[in-house]
């Protein structure tokens, strides 16, 4: 009798201890999808052609945002800060410079690092020669050096071409002290790339010339008399008084831009508070005999306190009416007093007689809501190149940017609002989580075909969506319109398998369609239900339930208020209002998009949970005084609601009906109770409580309970045999389906029971009792119970683990229809994924190393998952979509993900510009139609030419051969290169090659003429050659022919007859391809107006 026990325990123990379906290879963690600002970011750039921002975090993030919603997230694999960020304008890269000056190139294309490099010493400058590929990168020690990034080798080439303080030193005629930091690298307007502009943190500045290789200004390097320009706090002063002129030491540089569209004024910020206006345009000998006059430099100070802010940031808006009147308005972060309001201050100035003359018009300062990080200055989607449609972008933590119009920071709007504060534009966000509060959110899937929803997408989109527009001035348009849509990629049937549903503190809902990599905005449904019984209906929402069948949205309330939508339907201006004592038929206001089908209000405690029936005929509320209220959907009538059952609230509730086996004994009839219908609601309350009742309200067996430990979740799972069976038979179907074995016993059936009834038959998804398990998760510990001993009452467990660290919120998920892994997530940001039903652990997951996020209180009331394995998470402003499994791929990622550059519109972007430099050219200056094409892609550019209006490639071909070379090549190099590098007019070859001779020197020249294009050989590079005398034999090599003087005379007729033919069919070539540019620019000019209002399906 003993051996047959052991043998029963053994066989029980076997069947119950279940090995795990999952490994490690089956687990992958992948981003999908990313929305929010990250609060740690610290940086903007702006492509001004593609219509993209891009910000760079502290924690080796860059997110890039675009338009319709289209945003992604670059991760760096080094967790460290960015000090710089640059767009390659429009050609799909992103420069990034690291605080371990790690320079890093990203092809937004592939969202991915195309390329690296790291420098050798710290970089305290950088910028970008607009248009092109060439950086400049200053150093600690005083070098400026040359890179290029190549994309079709995809490399980035660090060139020959290096400027070291040493030899700018011996160029101005005086000393630079030694090691001096470069702070400023400025490419001059106007000089389309030829100008560059060095500023070293000693106060010197250096206007260099690249392609003549001298110096051409040299800025504070003495003592200067100054004039102070002291701006009052007050908004107006247009009498600003000159102080005593002061002797200025050398100043430390903290920031500078220009001040002018031509480059011939400069703004530099000092770290005591100081802003010079540094005159660029008159020349300065290099022997440093420049004329120490205050005409060339003018002082600014925002305050006349002796400590003052150091100047962050300068940046400047152009609103020159004239050449006769300058002025703008210059934006400027820092030289306040030390301890001051943290402001951004607009200055309005402007001149006529020169930079002496500045004075102030207004100033107002703008008061941000957190520590400042960035600011830059944006023009609006189809601007014509004017500055008065640019809008200024401030950023600050954590994660905000505010958004101000040019408009109100204009000279004529400051002086009509002395006493007005500014106000500023919020950053609208693709899902919304702080502006309004989100309270809860859930990730649903919808199974098969839904016709009602489908039809309406579009139309809920179109009335609810773009956000920006609705916050936007009617008169401009949104900035940010980059990227496109890769739905189509989707095919033609596109159907609605996922919503996203967020609730929020202000009572709103969101509901947005989830099913692709770019989310789009379904419908917002506000409370519009005003009732003298319902003074708190905009209450914050707790809850959120969707049935995937019905399509009905059930939404509960902190005050107890349950409403229920139905997203197939929009008609009807009434609702049932239903109490536990009433039912009845009230009117409503008529709104767009889904309608409230029903109110429910039972109590006034807050409610924790919802769970719609597999059906959807009932809902089930759990309140936070651990009653618990089961409804029939249908005809919105209560079934029952409980008294509470606990003194603990109701966090999870679960509705299970099961299939139970006829009894072999009457022992183990006793075992289950007589009220038993089959249909059980599993009750978890916080103290980790089990409580189960039958389909009437009733409990049926005392709790199973733990001590001193807080429930996080309750989930019923199948055994492996049981989803096997089910595998099999959704694959083969049977007649035979599972049936009720428990008859419908008297005893119990009330009124509320006999409602309605449902056989298993009509249920398959009923579960064998034997054959499930309960899975209760609490903080410290998780525990797996047989189904059948919870019934009972039992709580002898038959897998349990004692967690390490606090647990905040699990989920389980399926591989193949079967119930196979846990996840559970811990305060410390740390996610484990654990195999079921053994529990083991079988991988682990670092938010902070994946999505450089750390963990904030009730983050996980933003925390919702779907059955396989994808995971949506709220983080402040972000929020993520993850998946886990290795083989799914429901967002077809990458195919499907949205395009960060557009080609189609670099082409035509390019093609124009290129088409409108040519007609510059030619035309003198006039622009025409194609540069009103030019400026619109340029955005804020003034109409004056400036180093931005040329984009091709070509146009800076003469810049990468200069960059190929040492500035400063030995005097001996130079002298052999020059002589090398003449040419004379009989080097000019027609059809036939120059006869070669024996002297060195004519073969130097005739290599040097294999190098050079037919164009240039026939032109001679359009350069001043200087006449040679040649030797004897030279000329008779040259020009000996067989035969007597006449016949040589002739064969010279015929060349100069040849050499006007061949200059005549190269005009005519010429006006072809002129004929051919134009017509290609008028197409470009039509793409451009197809492509501004493009959407997706337009491609």
């Amino acid at each position: 009798m003993f051996a047959k026990r052991l043998i029963q325990k053994a066989v029980h123990r076997h069947q119950h201890h279940e090995k795990g379906l999952l490994a490690s290879e089956d687990l992958k963690l992948r981003i999908n999808l990313h929305y929010g600002v990250p609060s740690t970011a610290s940086i903007l750039a702006f492509d001004s052609i593609q219509r993209l921002l891009a910000i760079g975090t502290l924690d080796g993030r860059i997110k890039v945002i675009g338009g319709d919603n289209i945003e992604g997230l670059l991760i760096s694999p080094k967790l460290v800060p960015y000090k710089y960020l640059e767009f390659l304008q429009n050609q799909g890269f992103l420069v990034s410079i690291t605080n371990d000056n790690d320079i890093q190139v990203w092809n937004l294309q592939m969202r991915s690092i195309a390329c690296s490099f790291q420098w050798e010493s710290n970089v305290t400058a950088f910028s970008v020669i607009s248009g092109s590929s060439f950086m400049y990168v200053g150093d600690e020690y005083g070098f400026t050096s040359v890179l290029k990034y190549d994309s079709d080798s995809g490399e980035l080439l660090k060139l020959h071409y290096q400027l070291s303080s040493d030899s700018l030193a011996e160029a101005i005629g005086f000393s630079i002290s030694n090691r001096q930091p470069i702070v400023g690298l400025l490419p001059q307007p106007c000089s389309s790339g030829n100008r560059l502009l060095i500023a070293y943190e000693s106060g010197l500045i250096i206007l260099w010339d690249v392609v003549e290789a001298h110096v051409v200004i040299v800025r504070g390097d003495k003592v200067l008399q100054l004039k102070n320009r002291v701006v009052p706090p007050n908004d107006i002063d247009t009498n600003i008084q000159d102080d005593e002129p002061s002797h200025d030491l050398e100043k430390e540089i903290s920031a500078l831009c220009w001040v002018s569209a031509d480059g011939s004024i400069l703004a530099v910020g000092y770290i005591d508070g100081d802003i010079l206006f540094w005159n660029t345009s008159k020349d300065s000998s290099v022997g440093g005999q420049e004329t120490r006059s205050s005409s060339n430099v003018v002082r600014l100070q925002l305050s006349s306190a002796e400590k003052r802010l150091p100047i962050i940031v300068l940046h400047w808006l152009d609103d020159s009416k004239s050449c006769h009147c300058q002025g703008g308005q210059l934006l400027v972060y820092g030289g306040d007093e030390i301890g001051c309001e943290e402001v951004v201050t607009v200055l309005s100035l402007e001149w006529s007689s020169g930079i002496e003359a500045v004075r102030c018009i207004g100033r107002v300062d703008l008061t941000l809501t957190g520590s400042f990080a960035d600011m830059i200055l944006i023009p609006s989607a189809g601007t014509t190149g004017s500055d008065a449609n640019v809008s200024l972008f401030v950023l600050s933590n954590p994660g905000r940017i505010h958004i101000y119009d040019r408009g109100s920071l204009s000279s004529s709007d400051l002086q009509s609002r002395e006493e007005l504060p500014i106000s500023a534009i919020s950053f609208p966000a693709g899902i919304p989580t702080v502006d309004p509060l989100m309270t809860v959110a859930e990730l649903f899937l919808i199974h098969g075909t839904i016709e009602g929803i489908e039809p309406k997408a579009s139309f809920y989109a179109t009335c609810a969506f773009p956000i920006a527009a609705m916050v936007w001035p009617a008169n401009k348009k949104w900035p940010l319109t980059g990227g496109v849509s890769n739905h189509i990629s989707f095919g033609k049937d596109k159907k609605v398998q996922r919503l996203y549903v967020a609730g929020y503190q202000d009572g709103s809902v969101r509901i947005w369609d989830a099913t692709y990599p770019v989310l789009s905005l379904l419908c917002i449904l506000t409370n519009e239900v005003y009732s003298e019984d319902l003074v708190d209906s905009g209450a914050s929402l707790t809850s959120v339930e969707l049935c995937s069948s019905t399509l009905r949205l059930a939404v509960g309330s902190e005050c107890g208020l349950v409403q229920l939508y139905n997203l197939c339907s929009s008609n009807g201006t009434s609702f049932h209002f239903v109490t536990e004592t009433k039912r009845e038929v009230r009117s409503s206001s008529q709104v767009q998009g889904p309608r409230c089908e029903a109110v429910l209000y039972f109590h006034k405690s807050g409610v924790q949970a919802l769970k719609f029936t597999s059906s959807g005929l009932k809902l089930i509320i759990g309140y936070e005084c651990s009653r618990i209220a089961v409804i029939d959907v249908h005809s919105f009538s209560v079934a029952f609601i409980t008294e509470s059952i606990s003194n603990s609230p109701v966090i999870s509730v679960l509705w299970k009906t099961f299939a139970y086996e006829m009894a072999k004994s009457t022992e183990s009839v006793q075992k289950i109770p007589d009220n038993s219908t089959g249909e059980h609601i599993f009750i978890l309350t916080k103290d980790a409580s089990i409580y189960v009742t039958d389909s009437c309200g009733m409990i049926i067996s005392r709790p199973v309970q733990l001590k001193k430990s807080t429930a996080i979740s309750l989930h019923v799972i199948e055994s492996q045999a049981a989803s096997l069976r089910s595998v099999d038979d959704k694959q083969s179907p049977k007649d035979g389906e599972l049936k009720n074995e428990f008859s419908q016993s008297g005893a119990q059936g009330s009124e509320k029971c006999e409602a309605e009834e449902h056989s298993l038959d009509k249920i398959p998804s009923a579960q064998s009792l034997k054959e499930s398990f309960v899975l209760l998760c609490c903080n410290d510990s998780l525990r797996i119970y047989p189904a059948k001993s919870v019934v009972q009452g039992e709580s002898k467990s038959i897998y349990k683990v004692k967690l390490p660290k606090p647990c905040c919120w699990t989920t389980i998920f399926k591989k193949d229809e079967k119930v196979c892994g846990l996840v559970v997530f811990y305060q410390t940001g740390v996610m484990e994924i654990r195999s079921l039903p053994d529990l083991e652990l079988v991988k682990e997951f670092s938010f902070m190393s994946d999505l450089r996020w750390n963990f904030k209180s009730n983050m996980e009331r933003m925390i919702s998952s779907t059955e396989n394995g994808h995971i949506v998470l709220a983080n402040g402003s972000e929020v993520a979509f993850i998946s886990l499994l290795v083989g799914e791929n429901d967002f077809r990622i990458p195919e499907s993900l949205p395009n960060l550059h557009d080609e189609v519109l670099e082409a035509a972007a390019n093609a124009a510009i290129s088409v409108s430099s040519d007609s510059k050219r030619k035309q003198g200056g006039n622009l025409g139609i194609l540069g009103g094409i030019v400026k619109g892609f340029r955005g804020r550019r003034s109409d004056r030419p400036t180093y931005h209006d040329s984009n091709s490639k070509s146009n800076f071909d003469h810049l990468e051969e200069i960059f190929m070379t040492d500035p400063f090549p030995e005097s001996s190099t130079t002298t052999d290169e020059q002589g090398a590098a003449e040419l004379t007019i009989d080097d000019i070859v027609i059809d036939e090659p120059v006869p070669l001779v024996s002297t060195s020197s004519h073969e130097v020249k005739n290599k040097d003429k294999d190098q050079k294009s037919e164009r240039e050989k026939l032109f001679d590079d359009g350069a001043d050659v200087k006449p040679r005398l040649r030797t004897r034999e030279e000329i008779i090599a040259t020009y000996r022919k067989a035969g007597d003087a006449s016949s040589v005379a002739g064969q010279a007729r015929n060349k100069l007859l040849e050499r006007q033919e061949k200059l005549e069919r190269i005009s005519r070539q010429t006006e072809d391809l002129r004929n051919g540019a134009e017509d290609f620019a008028s197409l470009a000019n039509e793409l451009v107006k197809a492509m501004e209002n493009r959407k997706w399906y337009h491609i």
